[in-house]
């Protein structure tokens, strides 16, 4: 295994496009946030989901979280991205130089959610909100649909697509605000072996290329060691286990290195049976 490499930085600068009538538009490159999670307790009624979690994600890591079902990996995901609020304890997002800000945060869900009246372009568009200048929409949807390799879809329906090609249009929504943090809640999990594989290496590529904090939900423990920085392990709405992995990106399915990793996750969610 090479030498390892935790972080990349987002393409220097801002990334520029022509407008509709020859302007330049500009995307700023994503800021990404850390998270800090102090004494997280999250309860429905008598029951306690999350019990106490410490947890300290650094700007621009790739985090999964794995566990058997039921163990709080939803419930954390809804707290990260302002879905629900915790019972108690604090959750804190920062800049790279430590200032206190709100997470521009975006979700990836294992369904598309995709507008069947509207255009790829527009569905993407969606993502911007309605405040954005329907050219300048346009044209950041379009650029964002470069970024995932689908833009010669841009004007096709929703229905006319692949199920691999409905989620690329899903993280592309998720993409054109430029989010601090993106977090995938079970994003590949309806999708073919293939088709899998295939959105794991566009998922890791726009990662590394944007710079944004990621936060990845998954059953998969192959997937968490393929696309992860570091992977945690819940059990019993606590972390049973924090592994980090030095292995470099891209990475290869198949890698008896990676193997190791992934027999270590299983044994902590399987409780060493």
């Amino acid at each position: 295994m090479s030498g390892y490499v935790s972080r990349y930085a987002p393409r220097p600068g801002t990334i520029e496009a022509l407008g509709e009538y020859g302007q330049t538009v500009s995307a700023e490159a994503t800021e990404a946030v850390s998270i800090e999670l102090r004494r997280i307790e999250q309860s429905f009624g008598q029951n306690r989901v999350l019990r106490g979690i410490d947890l300290d994600v650094p700007a621009g890591q790739f985090l999964a979280i794995v566990g058997k079902s039921g163990c709080g990996k939803s419930t954390l995901l809804r707290l990260l991205v302002g879905l629900d609020r915790p019972t108690s304890g604090s959750l804190r997002f920062a800049d790279r130089s430590g200032n206190t800000l709100e997470a521009n945060a975006r979700i990836v869900f294992q369904e598309p959610r995709l507008l069947p009246w509207a255009r790829v372009v527009d569905n993407v568009a969606v993502g911007l909100g309605q405040d954005t200048d329907e050219n300048m929409a346009r044209v950041k949807a379009l650029m964002v649909l470069d970024d995932v390799q689908l833009s010669d879809k841009a004007d096709q329906w929703p229905a006319r697509l692949s199920g691999g090609q409905r989620q690329r249009v899903a993280l592309a929504r998720a993409l054109v605000s430029r989010p601090g943090l993106l977090v995938f809640d079970e994003p590949l999990g309806a999708l073919d072996a293939l088709t899998r594989i295939t959105m794991q290496q566009l998922v890791s590529r726009v990662w590394r290329e944007l710079g944004f904090t990621a936060v990845l939900v998954t059953h998969d423990v192959s997937e968490a060691v393929h696309l992860a920085d570091r992977v945690i392990v819940l059990d019993g709405g606590k972390v049973a286990l924090d592994l980090e992995i030095p292995a470099d990106h891209p990475r290869h399915h198949g890698d008896p290195d990676l193997a190791v990793f992934e027999r270590r996750l299983l044994d902590a969610i399987l409780g060493g049976h």
